[in-house]
């Protein structure tokens, strides 16, 4: 398994404009883009802290993973994100090794990028995201 770095860690949010407002004023970071994924019935808001990102998750329909998620726990951290190379690969190997897959081929996220998701059952509670540039 080659893991290059922490790619984002994703934390739902009831409210994306009040959060963003917090990580401005009161963390000092700057939101570069704000997108909507409208597959995954969720809005987003993305914040550099050195080379890992801060992904913000609010969602647009309360039947969504986020309004979901949000529902059942409350707000806080939903995900963290690996970056890696050859996902589908990854994700091959990870099932061979018994974990179950939430995603059992990539699929597009926010920024453009390639993502799957590891069920947390098989990883300790922690939602994880395998996150690819396209090539």
């Amino acid at each position: 398994m080659s893991i290059t770095h922490i790619e984002h860690i994703g934390i739902a949010v009831k409210n994306l404009h009040e959060a963003i407002k917090f990580y401005e004023e009161v963390l000092g970071l700057k939101c570069y883009a704000v997108e909507e994924v409208a597959d995954q019935k969720v809005k987003t808001a993305f914040f550099m802290v050195g080379q890992t990102k801060i992904e913000l998750l609010e969602t647009t329909s309360p039947d969504g993973p986020i309004g979901r998620f949000i529902e059942n726990k409350g707000e806080g951290i939903h995900h963290i994100a690996f970056a890696v190379t050859g996902l589908k690969e990854k994700l091959e190997e990870v099932k061979s090794k018994g974990v179950r897959l939430v995603d059992e081929q990539p699929r597009k996220g926010a920024e453009g990028l390639n993502i799957a998701f590891l069920h947390p059952r098989s990883t300790f509670g922690v939602l994880t995201e395998f996150c690819e540039k396209p090539e």
